[in-house]
């Protein structure tokens, strides 16, 4: 039950060109960088990714995307990575833009055991009706195109029919974890990571603090390590390496004059 794999390289060792992976994170929230790094030192390319978005300020993913080595996303956020646009743009890959919900449900499906499921998002769009560009020619025009999906009606209303997402790998990041691989999110960390973690054949889980098996109260286990396979222990310094994507400062609080 010991899942505890000494290095990141070792955990990914056997992710090979061409595998599809569910990645965790936002932004820069809960994003899996030592393993995702741990697959650029390998050189593992045509990788099929799905993740909300591709990575952000030259980490995560857009390390991975400005290598070349990623052929396709399937994502709900091309955001401010202006190299995932120019790919997407020029030809380069291919992208599944889907709504950020049936995204995050199909994961879950995926995990679940659940084939499909009929959603109202997408309904009278071309999520639905086919068309979306999922891939260009580099030259402005369209070379392959989302096909139409089946809606169907439900008690007057139509939803549109959305497949589960399974992959070969899943690549995450927990607050704490222990060795049988139960894990625990901090804040925002928990949004795409359980989902993606449920979703992989064989899930890979990057942990700030490693526990013993018990230290974690059942309650308060957010994935239950029935769907982590192999569990990495950052280092203290890894697990502090955290960028801010935007930095705001407020104004200081005008000064009080006291006349007298």
């Amino acid at each position: 039950m010991d899942k505890v794999v000494a290095t990141a390289l070792q955990a990914v060792t056997d992710v090979p060109d061409g595998a599809s992976l569910a990645v965790g994170g936002f932004g820069l929230s809960g994003v899996p960088n030592v393993l995702i790094e741990a697959l650029y030192e390998r050189g593992v390319g045509s990788l099929s990714v799905v993740s909300n978005n591709c990575g952000a300020m030259e980490s995560g993913l857009a390390v991975l995307l400005a290598a070349g080595r990623i052929s396709r996303v399937t994502g709900s956020y091309i955001g401010g990575n202006k190299e995932f646009a120019r790919q997407y743009l020029g030809g380069e890959l291919e992208l599944e833009l889907i709504p950020q919900g049936t995204l995050a449900e199909r994961l879950r499906a995926g995990g679940a055991g659940i084939p499909a499921f009929y959603t109202p998002a997408g309904v009278g769009t071309q999520v639905a009706e086919g068309g979306l560009p999922w891939r260009y020619d580099g030259e402005g025009g369209v070379a392959l195109a989302s096909p139409p999906k089946e809606v169907r009606e439900f008690d007057g209303v139509e939803y549109v029919l959305e497949r589960a997402i399974r992959t070969d790998f899943a690549l995450v990041r927990a607050a704490k974890g222990d060795r049988h691989g139960n894990l625990v999110f901090n804040r925002s960390a928990r949004n795409f990571n359980p989902l993606a973690a449920m979703a992989g054949k064989v899930t890979i889980a990057e942990v700030e603090e490693l526990v013993e098996p018990g230290a974690i109260d059942p309650d308060a286990v957010h994935l239950p390590g029935v769907f982590v396979q192999r569990v990495v222990a950052l280092t203290p310094e890894q697990a502090a390496d955290k960028r801010i994507e935007r930095r705001t400062i407020s104004a200081p609080p005008a000064r009080e004059t006291v006349s007298g």
